[in-house]
């Protein structure tokens, strides 16, 4: 008999149920009750108390005289009510409560299963609702469970459990169980009739949100997030706006000695963050894209949102980035696709060396040997053919080897920058 008060006691907090709606479950499952044992519940009260945890079961039934009852559902006796209180008189109603015990052992069994499983439903769809609401949002849990292909974290907030596959992971992450995690609620789905949050540490809004947490002009909305791309764990871009001419939206956003964006960066495994000025100037645009590298000039076909960039010899490597990452994220920011060029304009050929610089690989005799014959510089030096070398200065072919060795690296290495 205590089962179903009991049940309903343990879901009376109903942490992710509001009042109202686990008042209308309960009576509707009372009166369910009601029906198969009375037919209808047309003359009853179900009353619930949220507060105490506990219920009322009422039967109301107009009192007529003996002999004149014609329907026992609506009607009752004057001398039956009076056995259940000596002061009711004809044409009351008659209150008569009605205990769990009345309705069987199977019945009760039943109805608290009905119960156990509408609450059940009703906490699914509050979850799912509740945390629609949220996505976007960062949420901060604890590891609850490590499978094969993705993390079980209990939100610190409201103990639901949440899910954090290995695709949205980053490359430098690495947690045991116990271990606190923050994430992005990047989608809610219905798996099974169960709701599923997935969380996010590579999605892009996972980086925007913690700008956002960082820096308040941001959240006060003095400076927009225009656009944020990445290679998470490796790299981003992201381009701010300010609408405000007193404020410096990079600065803000780097914060004192880069105070507010180490932080970032250690969150998410040293992952390296260029933050640039947004403008809807598209040749501006892509020189701030490929910041660390300086271009000199920009060749743009804005029909077909391509870009010809040219760079100094060695701002090249730098446009191009460790495996391509910065000019694929500079393209992706910009919506250009780039394509990057040596400066050849009135370039001249690199610049000759002097052989003395090369004083810390090359000895002394043989730099006054080779200046004996009229070589002063590198380049000098290289014009000759081998042959030659060894015929004017007496060198033994072994040093002369090594010589042009040395000589011709450090072109090659300018040349490679």
């Amino acid at each position: 008999m205590m089962n179903l008060v009991d049940t309903f006691s343990e879901f009376k907090a109903g942490k992710n149920i509001d009042r109202p709606t686990m008042v209308r479950v309960l009576e509707d499952v009372f009166r369910t009750l009601i029906r198969k044992k009375f037919g209808t519940d047309e003359n009853f009260d179900v009353i619930v108390n949220t507060t105490k945890g506990d219920l009322e079961l009422w039967r109301v039934r107009e009192i007529v005289p003996d002999g004149e009852v014609t329907d026992d559902r609506s009607q009752i006796s004057i001398s039956e009510a009076l056995a259940i209180d000596e002061d009711y008189e004809i044409g009351e109603e008659c209150y008569e409560q009605l205990h769990l015990e009345d309705f069987g052992r199977r019945a009760i069994m039943a109805a608290r299963q009905t119960l156990i499983s509408r609450i059940m439903e009703l906490e699914k769809d509050e979850v799912y609702r509740r945390y629609s609401e949220r996505v976007g949002d960062i949420i901060v849990g604890e590891v609850h469970q490590i499978l094969k292909r993705e993390l079980l974290i209990l939100d610190d907030a409201t103990g639901t459990e949440l899910v954090l596959p290995r695709t949205e992971m980053i490359k430098g992450d690495f947690f045991r169980k116990g271990d606190m995690v923050r994430g992005v609620i990047k989608k809610v789905e219905m798996k099974n009739n169960n709701p599923v949050v997935i969380l996010s540490r590579t999605d892009s809004l996972f980086l925007e949100k913690l700008l956002e947490q960082e820096v308040p002009e941001i959240e006060d909305g003095l400076i927009t997030v225009r656009r944020i791309v990445r290679i998470p764990g490796d790299r981003a871009k992201v381009a701010v706006e300010s609408y405000d001419d007193r404020i410096d939206p990079v600065g803000a956003c780097v914060g004192m000695k880069g105070s507010r964006i180490h932080g970032i960066v250690r969150e998410l495994r040293n992952e390296n963050i260029d933050i640039v000025n947004y403008t809807n100037n598209a040749t501006l645009f892509i020189q701030r894209a490929l910041t660390p590298a300086k271009v000199t000039t920009i060749d743009l076909d804005l029909d077909k949102q391509h870009a010809n960039v040219f760079l100094e010899p060695d701002q090249v490597s730098l446009a191009i980035g460790k495996g391509g990452t910065n000019i694929k994220l500079a393209s992706r920011l910009t919506g250009f696709e780039i394509d990057v060029y040596r400066n050849t304009v009135d370039e001249i050929e690199i610049d000759d060396v002097d052989l003395e610089e090369f004083k810390d690989e090359i000895d002394d005799w043989v730099i006054d040997a080779l200046k004996s014959i009229g070589c002063d510089t590198a380049r000098n030096v290289l014009e000759l053919k081998k042959e030659e070398l060894l015929r004017r200065t007496d060198l033994e072919e072994e040093t002369v080897d090594e010589v042009l060795r040395i000589l011709a690296a450090e072109f090659e290495e300018e040349e490679g920058q």
